[in-house]
């Protein structure tokens, strides 16, 4: 599979197929925090990355899996994708399972962008920020965004938008998570009027190591400062513990068992999506069961040793 992964345990979506819509790391951002590494294709051309047909024949092969969601994200900002509304109006057409779409919100300010993704039953933008000082240190991005550009965007969509909305803001230790820094967002986020506030933080290795997590007791004390409380995206562990998860879960730990992998030495191994095997790194880790190094600048994972 090509274009379609998984389905990979969510922690907001449940089950979810994933489509992978533009090459790998081709975004509009070049986030600090980002688990897939560093931006290699900064833009905001929009055209069709991927062939639309074969995507959709993709799709058909994979609903037999009965996912919970379908998931417009991947490896890039899927919004670049200039095709958005003719795919979302063939999943319809294929089937009822509700289509997702998680953007950086980067692009809402086009109002085409806006128009494309408004069949979707759900949309899911970031707001990591509160002000351009900030956008430019924590989301780096395409130098044709200012930050006064993609809130608008964000406050357009929502006007037009007859979805629900979930706000995602990520919160990083030193920057967003100044309190005075948070109140930005939370005023922001009055103005965006989403259904929902999600907070999250650092989970996996990110793109630059300065980017750190905040606490489980920071984040909730950030939570209260919404109107409803945001919600803390909480932690999937033990989701691949499930059957139809375990094998891979086995075969990658088995993998790094044997000797120090990076992500895309398991990628490569496995022949499994980059996404998908993010999921599982992240839950060994979580569970104490990897050791990590870096050399020359990237990261290796272990198995880790087992406790005396």
């Amino acid at each position: 599979m090509t274009y379609v992964f998984g389905p990979v345990p969510s922690r907001r979506l449940g089950r979810s197929l994933g489509l992978d819509l533009v090459p790998f790391k081709t975004c509009t951002y070049d986030c600090v925090y980002c688990q897939l590494g560093r931006t290699t294709h900064k833009t905001v051309e929009r055209r069709e990355w991927v062939p639309l047909d074969d995507v959709i024949e993709e799709l058909r092969g994979s609903l037999p899996s009965r996912p919970d969601y379908i998931t417009l994200s991947g490896s890039g900002e899927p919004t670049l994708y200039s095709r958005l509304d003719e795919l979302i109006e063939r999943i319809h057409a294929l089937t009822d399972v509700p289509v997702a779409v998680l953007t950086n919100g980067s692009l809402l300010w086009d109002p085409e962008v806006r128009a494309q993704i408004a069949a979707a039953d759900l949309v899911v933008p970031s707001l990591d920020a509160g002000d351009e000082s900030l956008f430019q240190a924590v989301n780096r991005p395409h130098p044709y965004i200012s930050f006064a550009q993609m809130l608008a965007g964000l406050v357009a969509f929502r006007r037009e938008y007859q979805g629900p909305i979930w706000l995602e803001a990520f919160i990083l230790g030193g920057y967003t998570a100044i309190p005075a820094e948070a109140r930005r967002i939370v005023d922001h986020a009055r103005d965006i009027r989403p259904d929902r506030v999600q907070l999250n933080t650092v989970t996996r290795p990110p793109a630059e190591e300065f980017a750190v997590a905040v606490d489980r007791a920071r984040m909730e004390e950030i939570a209260t400062y919404f109107d409803p409380p945001a919600e803390v995206v909480a932690d999937y562990r033990g989701v691949h513990a499930l059957p139809e998860f375990g094998a891979t879960r086995a075969a990658v730990l088995d993998m790094l068992a044997r000797r120090p992998c990076s992500l895309e030495d398991i990628v490569e191994g496995l022949g499994a999506h980059r996404n998908e095997i993010l999921k599982y790194v992240e839950e060994l880790d979580g569970e104490g069961l990897l050791d990590k190094r870096r050399v020359d600048g990237r990261l290796y994972f272990s198995a880790a040793a087992p406790a005396r």
